[in-house]
């Protein structure tokens, strides 16, 4: 795959390494704000408590963790997804 960096659209400073065409690219300094909340479900809770750097790394976990925060609940295809991808970044 092919990856390249482009500016993030809220703060135009940082840079956001992305795969595909992306619309709407923003960095982890501009999603910090949206990643914290309280998580009441103690096995979404365990879900979520990885390593920060993922956070920064991968968008896609980002994306998955602010939709939890604001809807309350997750499909069972997106949290495959989210287990799924955590562990591929583990392995590296």
């Amino acid at each position: 795959m092919v990856a390249y960096k482009q500016k993030c659209w809220k703060c135009k400073k940082n840079y956001v390494v992305i795969i595909r065409a992306q619309k709407f690219v923003t960095c982890y300094d501009c999603d910090k704000e949206n990643l914290k909340g309280k998580i009441k479900n103690p096995a979404m809770k365990k879900m979520f408590n990885i390593n920060n750097e993922f956070y920064k790394e991968n968008s896609f976990l980002r994306s998955i963790k602010m939709n939890y925060l604001r809807y309350g609940e997750l499909t069972e295809k997106q949290i495959e997804a989210f287990k799924k991808v955590v562990e591929k970044l583990s392995k590296k």
